[in-house]
């Protein structure tokens, strides 16, 4: 039955145009590092394994600096094929010698903002910014929490949490909000970071925790991404809510990109080929829910999520976060040894 189904569903994919490799022409093992939530990478199992069924996927989880560096250590002898998220389109051509370059057969159905800017990560979705509050120990502490400003309240010290954006792609995304909202490297962003240091701030080593821990009432606040937060919310979660900053929200395009030196050159491209495809991201749009998409023909719902034009949303600077990272880090870093 499932063979059937298969091939039902990659002629409807080819009737419409989608030019998918030949399902069985593509099989084998397929070693997949990634930093999404298990919901992302268990819904994609499914909905990929549909076209290609004879593609056995094993995932390794971890955070993006973990997976980068496992890469780097690994590059005379690759161990994985792909990787998808963590890769940001700030990143510029930083992990250049890590990943193939190639891009996708649908690069030119991405919107134009997504594009990708080194030839060889694939910006297939968007991670914005929030903050992920625990309604219970909010409503104790007498707080109503919704700008950058609030995080900053006396009560707050030592009950927000946020990775460390050395290594973390999504607390680089937020730091990088915080910049969009106050101005490049303006003397308001960088009160508000040391601020938020100054009020004891956790900065640890897991991006999950800014959803998880919340969740669980180890915090108050985690700055955090939309896609991990809103996930405790379609599993059934009560704890939390997700509050876009009302000074401003603004998004990082992440992707998937082929490890260098890939032992399954045909498998990696036909998984990365589903995921920028229009097909490929309204089938996985839709079964998760909790996802924005990049390739602009994608129809899908996204029920744990507010619709984009009831954000209040601020433009990055790409081209400076870029140039600027290490400078940023060094600030960010000078201050961190100065507040613990």
């Amino acid at each position: 039955m499932k063979k059937l189904l298969s091939l039902f569903l990659t002629l409807v994919l080819v009737l419409s145009g989608v030019s998918f490799m030949n399902a069985e022409e593509v099989s084998g093992s397929l070693v997949l590092y990634s930093s999404m939530t298990d919901n992302d990478l268990n819904n994609l199992i499914d909905s990929f394994g549909e076209v290609y069924p004879d593609v056995e996927i094993e995932i390794v989880n971890g955070s993006g600096g973990e997976l980068l560096a496992r890469i780097r250590s690994e590059k005379e002898n690759p161990q994985g094929d792909v990787m998808w998220g963590a890769l940001s389109n700030s990143d510029g051509d930083t992990n250049t010698e890590l990943f193939m370059h190639w891009l996708s057969d649908y690069e030119d159905e991405v919107m134009d903002d997504y594009k990708s800017g080194n030839g060889f990560y694939n910006l297939d979705h968007l991670s914005t910014v929030v903050f992920c509050v625990n309604t219970e120990l909010e409503k104790e502490l007498g707080l109503d929490i919704r700008t950058y400003e609030d995080l900053l309240d006396p009560k707050l010290e030592g009950k927000i949490y946020i990775a460390d954006p050395n290594s973390s792609s999504s607390a680089w995304n937020n730091l990088s909000n915080i910049f969009a909202v106050y101005g490049n490297d303006s003397p308001e962003a960088w009160a508000i970071v040391e601020g938020l240091m100054k009020n004891k701030m956790v900065i640890g080593t897991s991006s999950s925790v800014a959803f998880k821990g919340v969740n669980d009432g180890e915090y108050v606040v985690g700055l955090t991404y939309e896609d991990g937060a809103s996930t405790l919310l379609k599993a059934g979660s009560d704890a939390i809510r997700i509050q876009y900053p009302e000074n401003g929200a603004s998004a990082f395009a992440f992707g998937v990109a082929i490890i260098e030196g890939t032992k399954n050159e045909a498998a990696a491209k036909a998984l990365v080929n589903f995921l920028m495809s229009a097909e490929g991201q309204s089938d996985l749009g839709t079964r998760l829910g909790t996802l924005r998409f990049t390739n602009k023909n994608a129809k899908y719902d996204t029920p744990y999520l507010p619709k984009s034009e009831d954000i209040k949303w601020v433009k990055r600077d790409m081209d400076w976060l870029t140039t600027n990272r290490e400078e940023i880090m060094k600030k960010w870093n000078d201050l961190y040894a100065a507040n613990y």
